[in-house]
């Protein structure tokens, strides 16, 4: 069985974001990589007035450099949306991750909307169902006492004092590195969300649920 993890970055603001950057991946419930895609929305990106407000605005001169060097593929939104059909349907996925998939799935049917003017409404192939890997691991490390532990020694904690399930500091746990910095951008964010996801199949299968359950 095959799943999509996807993220996105956004610029415009949080209660209406716009896509600039996706990055999405191939894997299995292990977190093997099967295949990877990085595309820059250049209906968003080369709209200067728009990235002005993006949150990682000082990203914009690497995203140029490694346009340039052919890591990212800078594309129209629709050929995009049309490669990533592709991609699910070749690979028979039912089911697209993504860590805090609320804000994901939103900015993605955001940016469908703003550029169609609502004609295209949802950038996810019909049917296809979204499931958010910061709910499985809410679900798997509520009451982990090492995950626990881990977060009050190093105050990864919420303004009321609640652990953090950020894919930053899940991935520091899980990984050993706490040093480890997320990059922000789609495809790098992407695999270490795939982890995160392995890991909560990995001690509990039933938290892979719909967005919607």
């Amino acid at each position: 069985m095959k799943f999509i993890v996807v993220d996105t970055e956004t610029t415009n603001s949080i209660d209406d974001p716009l896509t600039y950057d996706i990055g999405f991946a191939v894997v299995d419930e292990t977190g093997k990589v099967y295949e990877k895609y990085s595309y820059v929305v250049a209906d968003i990106f080369l709209d200067k007035e728009l990235m002005e407000s993006a949150y990682f605005a000082e990203k914009i001169p690497q995203y140029w450099e490694e346009i340039k060097k052919g890591e990212r593929e800078l594309k129209g939104f629709f050929n995009i949306r049309r490669k990533f059909k592709e991609v699910v349907n070749r690979n028979h996925v039912a089911i697209v991750l993504a860590h805090n998939a609320r804000f994901d799935y939103r900015a993605l049917n955001l940016t469908s909307r703003f550029l169609t003017g609502s004609k295209v409404k949802y950038f996810l192939p019909y049917g296809t169902v979204i499931a958010d890997t910061l709910k499985m691991s809410r679900e798997v490390l509520k009451d982990n006492e090492t995950y626990e532990e881990f977060c009050y020694n190093n105050n990864y904690l919420t303004k009321r004092m609640c652990k953090k399930f950020t894919a930053e500091v899940i991935y520091r746990f899980l990984s050993g590195n706490n040093d480890f910095e997320e990059e922000h951008t789609g495809l790098a964010d992407v695999l270490i969300e795939k982890d995160i996801f392995a890991y909560c199949y990995k001690q509990n299968p039933t938290t892979l649920k719909s967005m919607w359950e």
